[in-house]
C-alpha cells in the first residue's frame, strides 16, 4: 500500500505555494507597469495626430506651433509644447518632427524610460 501512495505522490504534477506567489508577483508587477504604460502610449498617438494635423493646416514655422499648441490643448498632451517641434519643409510638404522620452517610476532608482521620436508630414 506505502508504495502505492509513494508512486501517486510521485505523478503529482502541479504549482507548489512559492510557485503560485511568485507568478501571482510577476502578474502583479506585470498588470502595474502596464497600467501606466498605456497613458504614455495613449499620448503618443495623440502627439502624433496633432503633428500631422499642425503640419497639413500651418504653412509657416509660428502657424504650425500654434496649431500643435491648440490640438496639444484639446487632447491634453503635456510631454512636448509647440515650442518643442522641428518644422522643416521637403518641397512642398511640411514635415513636423518631434522628440521626447517619458519615464516610469518602478522601485527605488529604477526606471522604465520610453523615448519616442517620429517624422510626419
Amino acid at each position: 500500500m506505502t508504495a502505492f501512495r509513494s508512486a501517486r505522490r510521485a505523478r503529482q504534477r502541479g504549482l507548489s505555494f512559492f510557485g503560485l506567489i511568485f507568478v501571482g508577483v510577476l502578474a502583479v508587477a506585470g498588470f502595474a507597469v502596464g497600467g501606466q504604460s498605456i497613458p504614455v502610449f495613449l499620448e503618443y498617438h495623440a502627439i502624433g495626430k496633432a503633428a500631422k494635423k499642425a503640419a497639413r493646416e500651418g504653412s509657416t514655422v509660428n502657424d504650425v506651433r500654434a496649431a500643435f499648441d491648440r490640438a496639444a490643448a484639446i487632447d491634453d498632451i503635456h510631454s512636448i509644447s509647440g515650442k518643442d517641434l522641428e518644422v522643416t519643409k521637403r518641397g512642398d510638404k511640411v514635415v513636423v518632427s518631434f522628440k521626447y522620452s517619458r519615464e516610469i517610476a518602478l522601485a527605488g532608482p529604477a526606471y522604465l524610460v520610453y523615448r519616442f521620436q517620429e517624422s510626419v508630414e
